[in-house]
Order: structure tokens, then sequence, then C-alpha cells
């Protein structure tokens, strides 16, 4: 439902756009780039078998990440449904969206104090990161149907991608001045470059989203919701169990919301985790010798990723145009099918460059048009939005549980990255079926 109250659509479409632009350093910097890359250089130990210690507990480097950041996901994947329905039933979204941005920002400004020799600290900070970054998108999210048309949706939400883009690499250009140049030029040990990135994160991500929450209208209070419950955790389960409920009306939503799940399992993994891989598996040629990615390789290959997806994300939005949204996905899953047979085979840089562009070029259009096909597919008369992208949102974590738990499993009892990459071959297929079903379904049930 459009909120009522809009008197400067452009305005607010800008400013909501601009909270990408604002928590999409977040992303890039903390889970794609520097921080992946500066914690599998201090924790990289050929005695151990890259093997480290946290809290007594003996775990591979990599696998340790992984499992941290499924844990965060997890948390919000329960967390996300009692928030919305608080939100819903007191009409203040854009609180709950503040505090969740306030926790994921103060995280990333304590990264500046983690170091080899905190191991427990980085990673009990990462998870609130990713739990500030995750929960701030629940809401987030929830206001493209209140402020946009079913018309303007794939716009808006592939220009809030693109604003995210161009902002996550503006950020990591400074970032790369302190990370490539702390010695030269400001005369610090080594490890101070990627440790001040963190906190330039946590700034600039609760700097620019003073915009959004100044001009974002606060969303109406839900009726059905503003009754007295026996308690917010059953409120909440409650509402999300109605949408559930009203999804199964609904055949295309609900096969719909099946294939997201599976090919969200694929394709947030690869996001998550492909820094992880090429510093551990992919190799360069130095001196006639063949020597782990650094960070000099790594970060310029995820910003071919970032540039590129900005036109991805518009490319997408405009096939969707002509097309549909289902064609449009299945091509962009068939893609990443692609990009996963060859990542299976990477061996060197220059052939993780081209993987990097390929993962551009659909990396934004999946997740713009994910978002917006959802926000078509809900009822459009639904005063509950929040509530209904509060289970789009839970099913998202918890593919991204199951994905990088996985993932980690996989390389852990196996000793080997690159079999875990089987596993997302077979999570893309099973929704790129499911999207063939979800396009020929109907609507809703006649009744």
């Amino acid at each position: 439902m459009i909120h009522k109250s809009l008197p400067n659509k452009k305005k607010i479409h800008r400013a909501w756009a601009m909270y990408d632009w604002a928590n999409s350093a977040y992303n890039l910097v903390i889970t794609s780039t520097i921080f992946p890359i500066y914690y599998v250089a201090i924790t990289r130990n050929i005695q151990t078998e890259d093997h480290v210690s946290f809290f007594g507990i003996n775990v591979l480097n990599s696998a340790l990440l992984n499992y941290a950041l499924a844990f965060a996901y997890l948390v919000i994947a329960f967390l996300s449904p009692i928030l919305s329905s608080m939100a819903d039933s007191k009409g203040n979204k854009k609180r709950y969206m503040q505090f969740f941005t306030i926790l994921g920002a103060m995280a990333c400004i304590g990264l500046y104090f983690f170091t080899k020799t905190k191991i427990e600290l980085g990673i009990c900070l990462s998870i609130l990161a990713a739990i500030g970054y995750c929960g701030s998108l629940v809401f987030y999210n929830a206001y493209l149907p209140e402020i946009a048309t079913k018309e303007e949706q794939d716009k808006l939400s592939a220009k809030g991608f693109a604003y995210g883009y161009i902002g996550c690499v503006l950020l990591q250009l400074i970032c790369l001045i302190f990370v490539f140049k702390y010695e030269d030029w400001f005369g610090q040990t080594e490890d101070w470059g990627p440790r001040v990135s963190f906190l330039l994160v946590g700034l600039w991500w609760l700097g620019w989203s003073l915009i959004p929450f100044k001009v974002l209208p606060n969303n109406t209070v839900v009726p059905s919701l503003n009754s007295k419950a026996k308690s917010v955790v059953r409120g909440s389960f409650s509402a999300l169990k109605k949408v559930w409920k009203q999804v199964q009306t609904m055949p295309k939503l609900k096969i719909y919301l099946a294939a997201f799940f599976f090919y969200s399992m694929g394709v947030q993994t690869v996001m998550l985790a492909a820094a992880l891989f090429g510093s551990k598996e992919v190799k360069k040629l130095v001196d006639g010798e063949w020597v782990n990615m650094g960070a000099q390789d790594l970060i310029p290959a995820i910003l071919i990723i970032q540039l590129v997806a900005i036109l991805g994300a518009m490319l997408m939005a405009r096939l969707s145009e002509k097309l549909g949204n289902f064609k449009v996905l299945m091509l962009n899953i068939f893609i990443w099918i692609i990009i996963c047979c060859l990542a299976y085979y990477t061996r060197t840089n220059y052939e993780f460059y081209g993987i990097a562009t390929l993962v551009g070029i659909v990396m934004g259009g999946i997740q713009s048009l994910s978002r917006s096909t959802y926000a078509k597919l809900i009822p459009q008369e639904t005063h509950d939005n929040t509530s209904y992208f509060s289970f789009y949102d839970v099913m998202e974590k918890l593919s991204i549980v199951l994905g990088m738990f996985s993932f980690g499993f996989i390389e852990q009892i196996t000793g080997n990255m690159r079999n875990a990459i089987l596993a997302l071959i077979s999570f893309f297929i099973i929704g790129f079926l499911l999207l063939i079903f979800a396009s020929k379904a109907k609507l809703q049930r006649s009744r």
C-alpha cells in the first residue's frame, strides 16, 4: 500500500536509495574485500594448516568465518519477524531501522581493535555488524511498496543498488589509500591500514544514513496488529504465520519464494565467500613461482564486480521491461550456473578476474529483480508490508545460513573449498527449475 502523504516523491526515492549508498560500504569492505583478506592473512599458519583457536575450539580459519556469518544470519532470521511485528504495531519502522544501523556501524568501528591476538573479538564484532546490516534491511526493503507504485518498483530497486555500488566503491578507494600507503604516508604498521578501513566503514554508514532517516516517512500503524498481544514473540510469529497462510493461496508467489530460497543459497554464498576463495585457492605467478593472491590482487577483482554490477542492475531492469521479470531471473541464474562451473576450474588470478566480471553482470541484476518481483507479487491492498518483507527476509537469511554452513562444512571435512562449489551449482539448478514452474503458475487460487 502506497503511503498516503508523499509530497515530494522524487526526494523520498533519492533518500531511500541513499541508504544503499550508506550501508553498502559494509557489504563491500567488511564482507567482500578488506576484512576477509585481512582475516585470512593474520590467521594463515602453515604449521597448523590454517587452523585457529576460537574460545578453545580448533577450527579451519575460513570455515570459522563462514560459520560466524551463518550464525549472524540465523539470529536475524529469528529476530526479524519479532521486530517487524513491533514496528508495524507501533508505526515506528524508522526507529528500528536506526537501531540496527547504529549497532552495525558501531561494530565496524570496534573492528579497529581486531588484531591477530584478538580473534574472538574480531569474530564477535563481525557477527554484530552482520546482524546490524541485515536487521536494518528488513525495514529498508519494507519501504519499497509504500513509497513506489508497482510500475516504479523495478527502477527504484535498481536505483538503490546502483547508488550502493557507487557509494561502496568510492569508500573502497579511500580505504585503499590506508591499506597500501600505511607505511609510506602514515608511518604505521602493516595491520593499521585495514583496521582504519573498518573504522571508516562505520563512520560512513552512520553519516550518510542521516539523509534517509530525515526524509523517509514514518510508516502507518497496521490495524490488525495494533491490539494487545499476549506476548511480543507470539504476536510476531502469528503475523508471520498469517503471511504464510496467505502465501498458500497464491501459487505464483509460493513457488517463486521456493525458487528464491534455493538460488539465494548460491548467490549469497558466492558473494560472501569470493574473497576467501580467491585468497586460498587462486594463485598468481611471481618471479617464476606460484603464490597466493594478496590484497593488491583481490581488491581490484572485487571492485570490478562492483563497477560492472552498476551497469548489470540497470541492464536487467531494462530487460525486465521487455521480457518480464521471470525470464530475466532465469537468464541470470543460468549465468550463475556457468560462473560456478568455471570457478571450480579457476586456478590463476587472470581467470579469477574473468569470473569477477561475469559475477558483476548478474549480481546486481538478480538482487534488484528478486526484491522488486516479490514486491509486485504481494497483494497490492495489504497494509502489512513489513510483515511480508519480514517473511521474505527470513527466507533469504535462512538460505544464507544453509548456504554458508554447507560451504564451510564441506571445506572443513574435505579440506578443499572447491568441493563446496558443487553444492552451489545444485542450488542454482533447483532454483532455475522452480522459477519455470512459478512463471506458469496462477497469481492467486480461485475461491
